[in-house]
């Protein structure tokens, strides 16, 4: 039922276009929208989220690329521990401002995106679903299934990509007339890898947008 969301979401931007006499809506159906809304509120709070976090991730690899060719060998284990700690501050920090303005403005957003296309019987079909034992229990091992097939990606992934992006960061060096990478570091110290996901706790600069 997350398609829901992400259909709603990705509707707002036709919505804000849509044509100025629209049909009233009656207060029955203005209620089962804000019921749904609330049921819907915790996979407004994960998007919220990953709107952040993706970005995160980005800056983490980039990260660990710029450790690799700018910081000392024997000093990349302590940065690399500092940009960790700033990252998760950031991710502290952000998120529940992030988590609060989804909140508020999903009423006004997601809201008329469902009530322009869903009617009153789909609606109540919705929330049926929504408070089903079924959904739940799936909502319940949701995160332990994304967890899980993240982390096989991510091995099965490395083997192949990692040279890949090793090969590209030296045709790139060439152009830009660059000083070779140094050799990666033994021990812990060469714990940051180009394919490897952010830690959940890492934070990413929040779009600006949505800070508004």
């Amino acid at each position: 039922m997350k398609r829901i969301l992400a259909a709603a979401l990705i509707g707002v931007a036709s919505l804000a276009h849509a044509q100025p006499a629209s049909a009233p809506v009656s207060p029955a159906k203005k209620a089962l929208v804000d019921k749904l809304l609330q049921l819907q509120q915790p996979g407004i709070e994960v998007f919220a989220r990953n709107l952040l976090q993706m970005p995160a991730m980005r800056m983490m690899q980039e990260a660990g690329l710029a450790l690799q060719r700018q910081v000392a060998p024997d000093k990349r284990e302590a940065v690399g521990k500092q940009i960790e700690a700033e990252m998760k501050k950031f991710m502290d920090e952000s998120v529940p401002l992030v988590r609060e303005r989804a909140i508020k403005i999903a009423p006004s957003t997601i809201g008329p995106f469902l009530e322009e296309k869903f009617s009153e019987d789909e609606l109540k079909q919705l929330i049926a679903w929504f408070e089903s034992p079924v959904n739940k229990k799936y909502q319940e091992i949701g995160p332990q299934m994304q967890n899980a097939f993240v982390q096989k990606l991510t091995a099965e992934s490395a083997p192949v990509i990692d040279p890949k992006l090793q090969a590209l960061d030296a045709k790139l060096r060439v152009l830009l007339n660059a000083p070779p990478a140094p050799a990666p570091a033994s021990g812990p110290a060469n714990t940051t890898s180009t394919t490897r996901p952010a830690p959940t706790s890492a934070k990413p600069p929040a779009p600006k947008a949505s800070a508004k």
